[in-house]
């Protein structure tokens, strides 16, 4: 499989794992390397690999799923020596309004997961308030600062669930429990899980495709936000090879 470029990246001295979703979004964020990608195949997954550091992975729908393929790259690099510095999280996704308008990227200062808990006669209860687990990652504050700087992107709290938001109601539910939200995915949390268990950062970068509320598919803008991702990863390097350099 051959990917063309069409932004250039200077090689970074950082080396990254980039889980997405769906190959339309891995693809999307191939687009912002100046190299074609080489096909590497692992046990249940198969990763882009580019020549400036960067493996794609498109690592499935859903948090579950994203955390077992995310694990089964980050185990693959560890037995092979070469395991990486930083993981990410990308892709699109919906974008609380007006905080985060469709078109525009956000990047997570907290990856939340938003729906594993209880629901009670009191509301809902999240996993940690039951006594156990944990529903929030925090990537490293610097990193996220060097990321907004060099993207654009706008820090907050990304939410992550199993059922996509549909309703006004479930929106402003969401925003009550969290209300630094600003976007919201399904897969941001698992591969923060599979991070933390192999001891490595996790970054998650949004590109809003349509707000969150009543599901309005003639109002989503699919073709923007994955221009958004392109045009955002190509401005990426420099942040994270920095952060790699000076606060490690």
């Amino acid at each position: 499989m051959v990917l063309q470029a069409e932004e250039g990246l200077t090689t970074p001295s950082v080396r990254v794992l980039v889980a997405t979703a769906v190959p339309a979004e891995r693809d999307a964020v191939a687009r912002a390397f100046p190299d074609a990608g080489e096909e590497v195949r692992l046990p249940g997954a198969c990763l882009v690999r580019t020549g400036a550091g960067y493996d794609l992975l498109a690592a499935g729908v859903g948090p579950a799923l994203a955390a077992a393929s995310t694990a089964t790259a980050l185990t693959a690099a560890a037995l092979d020596g070469s395991p990486y510095d930083v993981v990410v999280s990308a892709g699109i996704g919906g974008g609380f309004q007006p905080g985060a308008p469709v078109g525009s990227l956000v990047v997570a200062d907290a990856i939340t997961v938003a729906d594993l808990g209880a629901e009670t006669a009191d509301g809902f209860l999240p996993v940690t308030e039951l006594g156990f687990g944990t529903v929030t990652h925090r990537p490293p504050a610097s990193l996220v600062r060097g990321v907004s700087e060099a993207t654009g992107a706008r820090p907050g709290t990304v939410l992550t669930v199993s059922t996509v938001t549909g309703t006004a109601a479930r929106a402003a539910e969401l925003r009550a429990r969290h209300p630094r939200a600003l976007a919201e995915g399904m897969e941001g949390f698992g591969v923060a899980e599979a991070g933390a268990a192999h001891g490595v950062p996790v970054l998650e970068i949004r590109a809003v495709s349509n707000p969150v509320g009543p599901r309005d598919r003639a109002a989503w803008r699919i073709g923007d936000a994955l221009a958004a991702l392109t045009e955002g990863f190509g401005k990426l390097a420099p942040a994270l090879e920095s952060w790699n350099t000076h606060d490690q």
